[in-house]
């Protein structure tokens, strides 16, 4: 961290007031007590708790139906930005107030929110102005850069926990994974991500879509891996967009678009085994062309009547979803007619997300040692199960979301070793030369915001031999 308390990270930009229709408006002036008091029960609901950040903002806003667009935007980045920074601020609230542990819950809040932004790059004056403090609480935020030299004369390993805001178990798997890169990598989880879409291709190309947005006033800018996505600019309300309503884009970020490539659907039959809510079942449908079957599977019938919504709005008439049950003899039941069938198996498995902190902030703070045993375990059951539904010359795509390697190249290793009859395709081979070199070298796919600009991605293509 530097001398200076603020963190290498992009302060907030000035705000439009809401998006394409209102863009040549003058910003309305951000009633900042109005703002605090949002801010403090979406962040009080998520911390003291235990709610998920995004249910918790979505609930408050809900209930703020007197708050300006502006300002409601005010209170999603200011929580999400503290939980970006919650274990750097309370260590640099702990070392510039002498008694912060000691004071009751709302003015600690007020406090952390405030710290917060000043990190974020705004002015320690108009914070404590704006944020109603003064006498202690002010002198504390004044104090934060003697704090940040505190912080610096950690020892390395102590410091780099802290400073990048992960539990110690989590800093530690950084430093085993990323080695001379993890500051950065930490930094790059700690930023706010991009907003990208993924071009529905049964409407047209990524150019005819790029100017139906610039018609509504949205900057778009292309993805530099994916040919399917564009980044939208986030002060953008995606799903008030015409080109949203009539189907021709989902938000979904580039890395997840890139594994969806590595499944290079045919238009035979194709599994999307862990489907949820159906990103990138709908990416496989284009990839098809809509025809063959492509079989939509999930435990979970909430996620799959979203699907169903999903592929009515993008025109998408070859998926056939199907509920089905988590473990046991039945869940292999529901399977069994299509055992041995399947040209291509996705397996886009549950895992501890860690490849998505800039998106869901708070679940590093829940995660813990055993919760990643669990998920490895049930990693290995899934793969297990659903590649028996691979034909021979078929192939098993494995994906998650995590950047560790005890859910992605040991659940690999491990499931190669009782499957002699699988082999590794390498990535480069379906992405081809000039994105394979992108992406970076190795058999597998392994995506994190640092190098490629996406979420934390692994993906591995596994052949049945014939």
């Amino acid at each position: 961290m530097k001398k200076n308390p603020r963190p290498p990270t992009r302060a907030p930009q000035p705000r439009r007031d809401s998006p394409a229709g209102e863009a040549s408006r003058a910003p309305r002036p951000v009633r900042e007590d109005l703002v605090l008091q949002a801010c403090l029960e979406a962040y009080g609901f998520v911390r003291h708790e235990g709610r998920l950040a995004d249910r918790a903002l979505d609930f408050t806003l809900r209930h703020k139906r007197n708050l300006y667009s502006n300002e409601r935007r005010a209170v999603a980045e200011r929580v999400y930005a503290l939980l970006r920074r919650q274990r750097t601020v309370d260590f640099l609230l702990e070392h510039a107030h002498r008694g912060f542990i000691r004071l009751d819950k709302t003015r600690q809040d007020v406090l952390r929110l405030a710290a917060s932004r000043i990190l974020h790059g705004e002015p320690p004056e108009v914070v404590a102005r704006t944020s109603a403090l003064t006498g202690q609480d002010a002198d504390a935020l004044a104090a934060l850069p003697t704090a940040a030299r505190a912080l610096e004369s950690l020892p390395p390993e102590k410091r780099f926990a802290i400073a990048a805001s992960l539990p110690d178990f989590l800093a530690r798997r950084f430093r085993e994974v990323f080695g001379a890169d993890a500051e950065r990598a930490a930094e790059a989880m700690n930023e706010r991500a991009p907003l990208t879409a993924r071009l529905n291709g049964f409407k047209g190309d990524r150019e005819q879509l790029r100017a139906l947005l610039e018609k509504e006033g949205v900057s778009v800018t292309p993805t530099p891996l994916s040919p399917l996505g564009l980044v939208l600019d986030t002060r953008t309300n995606a799903f008030s967009l015409d080109a949203f309503r009539d189907g021709w884009f989902e938000l979904q970020d580039e890395g997840s678009q890139l594994l969806g490539m590595l499944v290079d659907a045919p238009p035979t039959r194709v599994v999307d085994a862990c489907a949820g809510a159906g990103g990138k079942t709908l990416q496989l449908a284009v990839q098809m062309k809509n025809r063959g079957d492509l079989h939509a599977l999930d435990v979970d019938e909430g996620r799959i009547d979203e699907l169903r919504k999903r592929a009515r709005r993008a025109g998408v008439h070859n998926v056939r979803t199907q509920v089905i049950p988590a473990e046991g003899p039945e869940a292999d039941a529901a399977l069994e007619p299509l055992k041995g069938k399947a040209d291509r198996v996705l397996v886009d498995a549950p895992c501890s997300g860690t490849g998505t902190f800039r998106r869901k902030p708070d679940a590093r703070y829940r995660l813990t040692p055993e919760m990643i045993e669990d998920h490895v375990a049930r990693q290995k059951r899934l793969l297990e199960r659903f590649s028996q539904m691979v034909k021979p010359g078929g192939r098993l795509i494995y994906g998650t979301c995590s950047i560790l390697r005890e859910e992605n190249e040991a659940v690999v290793e491990d499931f190669l070793a009782r499957h002699p009859d699988y082999s590794v395709r390498p990535v480069a081979e379906e992405l081809g030369a000039e994105l394979g070199a992108k992406v970076g070298p190795g058999p597998f796919l392994r995506l994190a915001p640092h190098q490629h600009g996406t979420d934390g991605f692994f993906g591995a293509i596994l052949v049945r031999a014939k």
